[in-house]
């Protein structure tokens, strides 16, 4: 294993400490006087996971590493919408959950570097960022980073016992950026390969992507006891349900205010591929920091029930899927789905942001499977222009898009009644 360093260690003990930037009132800091367009070279910094007891741990990579994984990024200048203070986020979503009540929220407009998402090569470059931390070195589907990677021990983050959230974090050389890469649903038809943390995996997309709990039919167990009969759904308990404080979305919240109190200066993005990607997205609307999601599950109702303040505009947050993925269509749903048979419930069909679609069923003629789903499927893609004069189809938002139109959502419990998760 990668022996980690005495600060890793240190920041294992104090991740209770900082679960908030250095100064509370504000999110983080952001460079003034940014050039109109700046390319950015990247390293591999560390590798973050989390313990048993749902710490952030991070690992520092081997010294001499980031040099053979060097990634170089163009840049652009977007528009960012942040709360001015964390505390007065977390107040608005709270009276919003427990009261039902809207509260005012100022935003601060920031005009930061983004990533480049009308570039070809950016895009791909950072859907290698995301590859590699749902793999081991040396299996297939690994994107090779060097022999100083390679130690002849089980890597950081892959223990039989490891908690399913990890992936990267890449500096760029100046500290200005960081992107940090999260690892999306780890299960052999759905990502490429399999490993000990599908069950947390399929736990997060159920809770987060199924209209109530994962509940196909009478056969399946539920992730939670919100279904109400019927066709009825207790809109409560499912919100409850999201944040306990092992699933996903808090562990993330508290992944990013550690990479903060490490770079408080930093501009940060967000990346994944999945169920990584659709936490990078949640993380950015909350956060307000720029996202490129790939082949992500549909965020906005996990948004809504999470009751994350609605920013004046989303389009800092970038999705990349192609039509013949279900899971991203959201046709990936029904007792007889591929899906399904494996015990998922992907049922959400509605996008934050705007979506790169690469219509892959009419131009390509691909027929839609959860074959198509990994990561390397997309890599390949934007490996050669889309068109000739359009190296990548154009990010647009998602419109007239309804989900779980099905379902009644109310009030149908005891409010006594603590939802098991």
């Amino acid at each position: 294993m990668l022996l980690p360093s005495i600060f890793s260690r240190l920041l294992s003990l104090l991740s209770d400490t900082f679960c908030r930037p250095s100064d509370p009132g504000v999110i983080h800091a952001i460079p003034a006087d940014l050039p109109s367009t700046t390319p950015l070279t990247f390293n591999l910094r560390h590798i973050h996971a989390v313990s048993k007891s749902a710490d952030i741990i991070f690992h520092d990579v081997p010294s001499g590493f980031g040099i053979t994984s060097t990634h170089a990024i163009k840049t652009r200048p977007m528009i960012v919408h942040r709360p001015g203070s964390y505390d007065s986020f977390d107040r608005a979503r709270l009276r919003s959950m427990h009261h039902g009540e809207s509260e005012a929220l100022d935003w601060d407009e920031d005009e930061v570097l983004g990533p480049d998402v009308e570039s070809r090569e950016t895009l791909l470059e950072l859907a290698k960022m995301t590859n590699n931390a749902y793999v081991k070195q040396g299996e297939a589907g690994w994107y090779d980073l060097g022999d100083k990677w390679k130690n002849g021990t089980t890597p950081f983050g892959w223990e039989p016992d490891t908690d399913g959230f990890r992936g990267h974090v890449f500096v760029s050389k100046d500290n200005s950026t960081v992107v940090l890469s999260i690892k999306g649903t780890d299960a052999g038809y759905l990502a490429g390969g399999g490993g000990p943390t599908v069950k947390k995996d399929q736990l997060n997309d159920n809770l987060l992507f199924s209209c109530c709990c994962a509940r196909v039919d009478w056969t399946w167990t539920t992730v939670c006891g919100c279904y109400s009969g019927a066709g009825k759904c207790d809109q409560t308990c499912l919100e409850r349900s999201l944040v306990e404080k092992s699933l996903f979305y808090p562990i993330g919240t508290n992944l990013y205010n550690n990479v903060t109190y490490l770079y408080p200066n930093a501009n940060i993005w967000l990346t994944g591929h999945s169920l990584g990607g659709s936490l990078a997205a949640l993380l950015g609307l909350t956060f307000g920091a720029p996202v490129v999601a790939f082949e992500a599950p549909a965020e906005r109702l996990p948004a809504q029930r999470l009751h994350l303040p609605s920013p004046p505009s989303t389009q800092h947050v970038t999705h990349l899927y192609h039509t013949a993925d279900p899971v991203p269509m959201g046709v990936c749903n029904g007792v007889l789905s591929s899906c399904a048979i494996g015990g998922f419930a992907f049922e959400t069909k509605c996008h934050t942001g705007r979506t790169i679609l690469y219509d892959t069923v009419t131009k390509l003629r691909w027929g839609a499977s959860i074959r198509t789903h990994p990561i390397g499927i997309v890599i390949d893609l934007l490996g050669q222009d889309w068109e000739e004069d359009q190296p990548v189809p154009k990010a647009e938002p998602e419109e007239d898009c309804t989900e779980c139109y099905s379902w009644e959502f109310g009030e149908f419990k005891d409010r006594n009644t603590t939802a098991g998760v």
